[in-house]
């Protein structure tokens, strides 16, 4: 599925760096730097699954744009992560009273951003916590994982592997794609230890159905 999120941030180096790690995480990333824009696509028909809005926002504000979320029968049940430089204790309130999910202050680390758009879409519903493609069946409560029905003996890793790939079913993921988001962003280990497990995953699958494209690197038919 095709998560969309709106990032309202008139800082561009900080909007670019936030669309950049979204869409390394397979988000798309909607960027706007001003509250009038974000307030068209709000109103619009636009799919937006998660906002990220700042607070101190040309035109529009960020508070105002909340509040235009939350008010709007269409997209009231969409998280909404407030992403600002005001730590004060007034804001927050005023943030969380007006039904704001998440409030994030700056400076920040992105990859913890992405875990919290993460966390949000999954309580929100968006993200299934059952992931089905063709005979393999992933639990994301239970990190369980199923081949027609019959639990398979996997470790964290592999199905966290595994996991990633049936995510992205069909899309070729490079060797540094998988080790960023398996292993995490901080790994800088050989690239081969993904075809180690690669390889032990195959093993413990009845059918084959990771392809390895030749100098690119895996994808799950």
């Amino acid at each position: 599925m095709d998560y969309r999120i709106l990032v309202a941030e008139d800082d561009k180096n900080i909007n670019q760096v936030v669309c950049e790690y979204l869409k390394d995480s397979f988000y798309t990333a909607v960027p706007v730097y001003e509250g009038n824009s974000a307030k068209d696509i709000i109103l619009g028909d636009e799919k937006i699954d998660l906002f990220i809005l700042d607070i101190m926002l040309p035109g529009v504000s960020g508070l105002e744009l909340l509040r235009l979320v939350k008010s709007d029968e269409r997209r009231k049940d969409k998280p909404v992560i407030m992403l600002t430089a005001l730590s004060d204790e007034y804001t927050q309130l005023e943030s969380f009273n007006s039904l704001a999910d998440d409030y994030v202050t700056k400076p920040f680390s992105p990859k913890v951003l992405v875990k919290r758009v993460e966390a949000h879409l999954r309580k929100s519903g968006a993200v299934m916590s059952v992931l089905t493609a063709g005979a393999i069946t992933l639990n994301a409560e239970s990190f369980e994982a199923f081949e027609e029905g019959t639990r398979l003996n996997l470790t964290l890793r592999e199905y966290e592997l595994l996991l990633f790939l049936a995510s992205n079913r069909h899309k070729v993921l490079s060797r540094q794609q998988i080790l960023d988001q398996v292993w995490g962003y901080d790994y800088f280990g050989d690239e081969r230890i993904v075809d180690v497990h690669i390889k032990n995953l195959r093993k413990k699958l009845k059918y084959d159905v990771i392809d390895t494209v030749k100098g690119v690197g895996y994808k799950l038919q």
